[in-house]
């Protein structure tokens, strides 16, 4: 059985035995290369750290004092919560059977994780416990970003319950169906490096879904809501730019000139985004800030993450361009047009700088990083793959925001979604979990 996460020409194959012209005699066992394995495990360890302690600092330092432990609880608690469910179900759900839209229950609880098991196509064999714990943090990451657009106000237990179905309902079947060999958008040929649509589409839809449904903050638009620390927020998005070379580099499965040209366009898509939301801000605010330049360097992490290795450097360019003007205008302009309270601009820099990074890989993939003599992108003529990743745009917005909707109403009716005015009020540190910051 063959299953493969989509990383331009080459993918993944899962090898086992396998029989030569129908004869008894197997072909030669596949040999670990432990120079990919080890970037493999840099990697995952390496976007691990984007959540613990990446996020959870990115956005402690952007909440008032009193609920900055309540949003550390929540990517640590998120951590160990995936990882379990990941071991026992998420993993199968995502990347076993042979389902168009979602997996199997063949591999409950890693039963057929083995040693000896690899993984890895013309890159290198590497072990597929390796690949297993790099989704696994892709898993995790996704859920933890949610909660930046409900912060402050959204009880744990509720929180709790809504990561545990989302990640089953919602993420493992995108997961599958765009990075599974066998999955419907993979089948269509939609181009996502590591992550675009399962990631951050996924996450920014669900959290705007979610702020919505939950209601504005109190105080919401009277009250001074600002950053308590940008210091935190600071490192946290520096721990995000650094552990994001495991993010896009590691979705080579490689460590090879493509892994390495990844990071060059992840880098230059980055510093361009932060540049570009810096210059928007001073131009509209007749200020730049600190916080509006960190935002945009996380922004254009986001939109250079679906084309990270099928794009040049001039393509990161120009995608990191307009992720960060866009996503600019998304979380100031939009945001205050709708009146929506997304605390933490959840959906304006993950769900919008998605979907720019999206559709512009359809318009920027080339033939000369991905190999091949087809034609690619929309600039080499290929003009249909533009509209593919339009179909998978628009499908995976339609499927995250509805099902996050369905299991945020039923968790509201079983425990409720949101606390009490005077437990927001007092903050959701002493409330909730009984601690609070000196």
């Amino acid at each position: 059985m063959t299953y493969m996460r989509k990383a331009g020409l080459a993918g993944l194959t899962f090898t086992g035995t396998v029989l030569v012209a129908g004869a008894a005699m197997a072909a030669p066992a596949p040999v670990l290369d432990s120079g990919v394995n080890a970037w493999m495990m840099v990697c995952t360890a390496l976007v691990l750290m984007m959540t613990i302690p990446g996020v959870a600092l990115f956005y402690g330092g952007m909440v008032r004092k009193k609920n900055v432990l309540s949003v550390l609880m929540q990517s640590f608690a998120i951590t160990c919560l995936i990882s379990l469910l990941w071991f026992v179900i998420g993993y199968s759900l995502s990347f076993s059977g042979t389902g168009p839209f979602v997996g199997d229950l063949s591999n409950l609880f890693l039963n057929k994780l083995t040693v000896a098991g690899l993984t890895g196509a013309s890159g290198g064999k590497y072990s597929e416990a390796t690949f297993m714990l790099f989704q696994m943090t892709f898993a995790i990451i996704t859920p933890a970003l949610i909660f930046g657009a409900v912060a402050e106000r959204m009880k744990f237990s509720a929180a709790m319950l809504f990561v545990a179905a989302w990640s089953l309902v919602v993420y493992a079947p995108i997961a599958h169906m765009v990075w599974s060999e066998s999955g419907f958008f993979f089948a269509m040929g939609a181009l996502d490096f590591a992550g675009g649509t399962v990631v951050h589409i996924n996450s920014g839809v669900a959290a705007l879904v979610a702020c919505i449904v939950i209601g504005k903050r109190v105080g919401f638009g009277v009250e001074n809501m600002a950053p308590h620390n940008l210091v935190l927020s600071v490192i946290g998005a520096a721990l995000l730019w650094v552990g994001w070379f495991g993010f896009n580099g590691g979705s080579a499965y490689a460590a090879d000139g493509r892994a390495a040209m990844a990071l060059v366009t992840t880098q230059v898509a980055t510093a361009t985004a932060a540049l570009a939301w810096m210059a928007a801000e001073w131009i509209s605010h007749k200020k730049p800030s600190l916080l509006g330049l960190v935002t945009g360097a996380v922004a254009g992490l986001v939109a250079i993450t679906p084309g990270a290795g099928y794009v040049t450097p001039v393509g990161a360019f120009w995608i990191g361009l307009a992720g960060g003007a866009v996503c600019f205008f998304a979380t100031t302009w939009v945001k205050r047009l709708f009146g929506y309270d997304d605390s933490l601009d959840v959906f304006g820099v993950h769900g919008v700088g998605g979907i720019v990074g999206a559709i512009l890989t359809g318009v920027f993939a080339t033939r000369v990083i991905m190999g091949g003599d087809a034609s690619m992108g929309l600039l080499e003529g290929n003009g249909g793959q533009v509209v593919v990743q339009l179909s998978v745009v628009l499908a995976t917005i339609i499927y995250s925001g509805v099902g996050s909707y369905i299991i945020l109403k039923i968790i509201d009716r079983l425990v409720g979604l949101r606390v009490p005015g005077d437990s927001e009020r007092e903050g959701l540190d002493i409330r909730l979990h009984g601690e609070s910051v000196s």
